[in-house]
């Protein structure tokens, strides 16, 4: 008898345990907005990167370019994007939209930047000692880009007791790469209220 009562609360103390950790999980659609904390999340870059490149799509220096350049479209490199923040945002989730939006618009022709690039320079090397002749890709070759996209994410944050107000300024510019120019500025806004 003692032995099934302890049998019974060892049960029952392992139940509540196991239901005291349960949680749910839902499936959601990825466009749909949830924001939990007010910080920066998937639905503010996505924003911002729409935005950026709506208006950078809309700026005359792709006109100017293809009227100097036989109609040619730009080749555009999406440079670094710095976090100057008060929190943690993974900039390349924003870089990757804006260089998807850059690809699916048809209008600008894009290039790898950074570490890609030097990746794909390491297996155009290896290519030149193990594939064959026919198939080694030259040295050489690359498409040179005619301007880069850079910028930086900002934010400021206002509380007062158990109010905050998360501020954020997203500040985007594009550069002739042969002389330097700024060619197109670009900003996109978004302010936040929680009250806790």
């Amino acid at each position: 008898m003692k032995r099934n009562f302890f049998l019974m609360m060892a049960l029952s103390l392992s139940l509540a345990f196991l239901g005291s950790c349960a949680h749910t999980v839902e499936r959601v659609d990825t466009s749909e907005t949830i924001d939990l904390s007010g910080r920066w999340n998937d639905t503010d870059s996505r924003l911002v990167a729409e935005e950026m490149v709506n208006q950078v799509l809309g700026g005359a220096w792709i006109d100017n370019h293809q009227q100097a350049h036989n109609g040619k479209r730009p080749v555009v490199v999406v440079g670094l994007v710095y976090n100057k923040s008060h929190e943690h945002i993974n900039a390349e989730t924003f870089v990757k939209n804006v260089e998807r939006a850059f690809i699916n618009s048809g209008r600008v022709r894009l290039v790898q930047a950074g570490d890609k690039r030097e990746e794909l320079r390491r297996e155009r090397a290896a290519q030149q000692e193990f594939a064959s002749m026919e198939t080694a890709k030259a040295w050489g070759k690359e498409l040179g880009a005619d301007f880069m996209l850079n910028g930086d994410i900002n934010s400021i944050v206002d509380t007062y007791k158990k109010e905050r107000v998360n501020f954020y300024k997203v500040n985007m510019e594009l550069s002739n790469l042969e002389s330097n120019e700024i060619v197109w500025i670009g900003d996109k806004e978004i302010k936040k209220y929680i009250n806790n």
